[in-house]
């Protein structure tokens, strides 16, 4: 009996992708959804927590509490839930961790993160060395609102949306071989998930640039 024969099918594409040591996920999609959704929730009261206690932080705006929630989000999902992938993505299709069944639910959309491409790699290992310790300290400079918040705020900004625009078009030119057809993965986890990496980037990217401008032009 050869390797071919034995191989347990996956649900990925393109459909002739090899992942030998793929199992399926345990979980229902109900229950991994879940669990998305209360570490959500879970990060957006802590923030919440951390924010509102005047006498303990700067944060006086809604666009700074908004700002801090951001850079709390990003500073779990780049150290720790990329960081997961980082560790183990050469066995990620093969675990049934609670962490991996998300990163396998996602990856319908986008089988690059089974795979170990090439490039989806080296963007997540910059994302979780560089861009999650940067969205740390711009967690804490928002949340003292210290002189070098918008430094730090603008080139973590700038990085995010280069990278996402790389993510986002180096499958498209090739016709998304990646992603599964329905509407489901593609619009919505592919598209929809990672358009908060461009949105919010681009409207702190212009908070900074105005700060910056208007604190250069006091000189």
């Amino acid at each position: 009996m050869t390797m071919e024969s034995i191989r347990t099918p996956h649900p990925y594409f393109p459909e002739n992708l090899v992942l030998d040591h793929y199992v399926p996920n345990t979980n229902s999609v109900f229950l991994t959804l879940s669990y998305v959704s209360i570490t959500f929730i879970f990060i957006t009261l802590v923030t919440i927590a951390l924010g509102y206690p005047k006498r303990h932080s700067c944060l006086s705006s809604i666009g700074d509490r908004l700002a801090f929630f951001w850079f709390i989000l990003c500073v779990f999902l780049h150290i720790f839930f990329e960081g997961y992938f980082g560790l183990y993505h050469k066995t990620l299709a093969g675990d049934n961790s609670p962490v991996a069944q998300v990163w396998k639910e996602y990856a319908l959309s986008d089988s690059r993160y089974l795979s170990s491409d090439t490039f989806v790699l080296i963007a997540e290992l910059v994302t979780i060395i560089i861009w999650g310790p940067l969205a740390l300290f711009n967690a804490w400079s928002t949340y003292h609102n210290l002189p070098s918040r918008h430094i730090g705020q603008l080139i973590l900004s700038l990085g995010q949306v280069y990278s996402c625009t790389l993510y986002y078009f180096t499958s498209i030119v090739e016709g998304s071989p990646e992603c599964r057809p329905e509407p489901y993965y593609y619009y919505f986890y592919f598209w929809f998930f990672n358009a908060f990496w461009m949105v919010a980037p681009v409207i702190l990217i212009k908070n900074s640039i105005k700060t910056l401008y208007n604190a250069m032009a006091q000189l």
